[in-house]
Formats: C-alpha cells, sequence, structure tokens
C-alpha cells in the first residue's frame, strides 16, 4: 500500500467561523480525533463526530468536521455514510457521495471538509452518534483524464465552486 495523503485540524479561527451547532467550539476543536482506519484491512478512514448528534427521522445536520486534507495529484478522497450507520438507520450524506479533490486542501476555507447527514428512516428510528463516534468514513481513490483534457483553471471554494 501507498501513503497519497495526510489528515489535519483546520485552523481554530476557520473551525470556529464554520461552527453552528453549540457548545464550547474551543473545547470541541480540543477534542477533535484526525480520521483513521480501524483495522490494517479496512480501505476507509473514519470521520468521528466532533460533538453528540441526535437526528430524528427525516431531519438534516450539516457537520463541520474541523477536518482537511492535503492529497497527492491523481487521487480524491470519497466520503460515504459509516456501513453500520446506513444499514441500521438509513442515514445518509445529501450529496450522496463526497468528493474531496485534491485541489480543495489550498481553498479560502483552508479545504475544510463538511458532512451534511439525513436521517432517512422510514421504520421511525432516532440516530444518535455520540462526539468521538464514527459517523462516516473516507476511502481515497486513485482517478484518471481524459487525453484531450485541458482542465487548467485553479480552485477557490467547495460545494459547487467548480462549475461557476
Amino acid at each position: 500500500m501507498r501513503a497519497v495523503a495526510k489528515f489535519e485540524k483546520v485552523s481554530f479561527g476557520r473551525f470556529k467561523a464554520d461552527w453552528e451547532l453549540g457548545g464550547d467550539a474551543a473545547e470541541i476543536y480540543d477534542n477533535i480525533k484526525l480520521p483513521k482506519r480501524a483495522t490494517s484491512g479496512s480501505a476507509g478512514y473514519d470521520f468521528f463526530a466532533p460533538c453528540d448528534i441526535t437526528l430524528a427521522p427525516g431531519e438534516t445536520v450539516k457537520i463541520p468536521t474541523g477536518i482537511r486534507v492535503k492529497i497527492d495529484g491523481g487521487y480524491v478522497l470519497n466520503l460515504y455514510p459509516r456501513s453500520g450507520l446506513g444499514f441500521k438507520y438509513r442515514l445518509q450524506l445529501n450529496n450522496t457521495v463526497g468528493i474531496i479533490d485534491s485541489d480543495y486542501y489550498g481553498s479560502d476555507n483552508e479545504g475544510h471538509i463538511f458532512c451534511k447527514l439525513t436521517n432517512d428512516s422510514n421504520e421511525g428510528k432516532t440516530v444518535t452518534v455520540n462526539a468521538g463516534e464514527g459517523f462516516c468514513q473516507g476511502i481515497f481513490t486513485e482517478y484518471f483524464v481524459t487525453y484531450d483534457d485541458e482542465a487548467d483553471e485553479i480552485r477557490n471554494g467547495g460545494f459547487g465552486s467548480t462549475t461557476k
């Protein structure tokens, strides 16, 4: 296996500016855990909840993770819900799969990774994820371009910034 990326925390200033979920932002920031694999055979890096999150059926929350990632060119980080939460509660990422490009790292928002989750339970189940528990996972994948690719723009922003 080859290493292609490094997770880091965003600055406290960036985190505080993005944090809207209540609680003491400094304490929450201090307790942020960098994503990690659970086992040597795990493909996914678990992202951990920065605070307690409870979602009733149909509820949505946007979570600033406090994390950014520096990725080698030619690779992308794909984000998915943790399989157990999706299977048991139908917890879903609102964009289905999060795509973190290598050039997102240098954006004005420091490449701060957000996850927007919805409890799509059709069984009336409320889901609770405690601070420090895994709620989504990221998998690095290689990507390719076409022979006639001419993309030369520089990114500055996230969520839809490359189609403006």
